[in-house]
């Protein structure tokens, strides 16, 4: 299953608006987050959405956890993964496309 670019700006997108989210603010406002540090933020999130994932796959190894808490936090990492590689390979295309053109 892949994930286009368009679907992973369109869940950042639906993710901003929730209020009190991170990175909730209009571009152009005085505490709008540079570029960096959005994606460092998005890194962060998608981190700890893996280890949201590995930890309800080890409290169910060891009988602690609720099977529909599980399978939601391993296709939220799945879903998560999906994304980063999609995200991946539109940043390398970009840069091969930037290599391509002529002086």
């Amino acid at each position: 299953m892949t994930v286009s670019l368009a679907t992973a700006i369109s869940a950042y997108t639906n993710a901003t608006k929730i209020p009190g989210a991170k990175g909730a603010e209009l571009p152009g406002g005085a505490g709008t987050p540079s570029f960096g540090e959005t994606l460092r933020q998005i890194g962060e999130d998608a981190v700890a959405t893996m280890r949201d994932g590995e930890r309800q796959s080890i409290a169910a190894m060891s009988g602690k956890a609720d099977v529909a808490d599980v399978v939601t936090a391993v296709a939220a990492a799945e879903v998560t993964l999906q994304t980063v590689v999609a995200v991946r390979d539109r940043v390398i295309q970009a840069y091969q496309e930037i290599l391509r053109m002529p002086i």
